[in-house]
């Protein structure tokens, strides 16, 4: 029997062994089935130290980045102010696109809360013009999305 097969075989009978007694044993392959459907898995979250201050979603309050990480408070995102991060965790990136910006032309790519999927700003793939060269591979998260968590007087 091939790996696949025997996947969905012992998955049967781990069903058929938890199932009532009243239950009968079609119903039990159906709902077997129906659960392997509906498991959704899970990403793992990344937590950044305690004794560091650090920014969080606003939404879900899942650990963004770590202040030591900040490199700007001078931007403007979509909704309003915005700072410049080198790194960023717990974050998604959807496909780069090009977009004309307030410094020019840049490929950008939206970055989005991998916890509650809410887009936060984008992270800059490719700067076009020399002078914003330095953006290359950092990310920008907007004020309205964000907290400051730990650590702050």
């Amino acid at each position: 029997m091939g790996a696949a097969g025997w996947g969905a075989d012992r998955r049967r009978r781990v069903w058929q062994s938890r199932s009532s007694s009243s239950v009968s044993p079609e119903l039990s392959e159906e709902r077997a089935a129906d659960m392997v459907k509906m498991t959704k898995s899970k990403t793992f979250q990344a937590y950044l130290p305690n004794c560091h201050r650090t920014y969080s979603c606003i939404h879900c309050r899942a650990h963004l980045a770590n202040h030591d990480e900040l490199i700007s408070k001078s931007f403007q995102g979509s909704q309003g102010r915005a700072y410049l991060f080198n790194s960023v965790v717990n974050v998604g990136c959807g496909p780069a696109e090009e977009r004309v910006l307030l410094t020019g032309l840049h490929a950008v790519a939206d970055i989005y809360c991998e916890n509650c999927k809410t887009t936060l700003g984008w992270k800059y793939e490719h700067a076009f013009e020399s002078s914003q060269k330095y953006k290359e591979g950092k990310f920008i998260i907007e004020l309205a999305h964000m907290i400051k968590d730990n650590g702050w007087e």
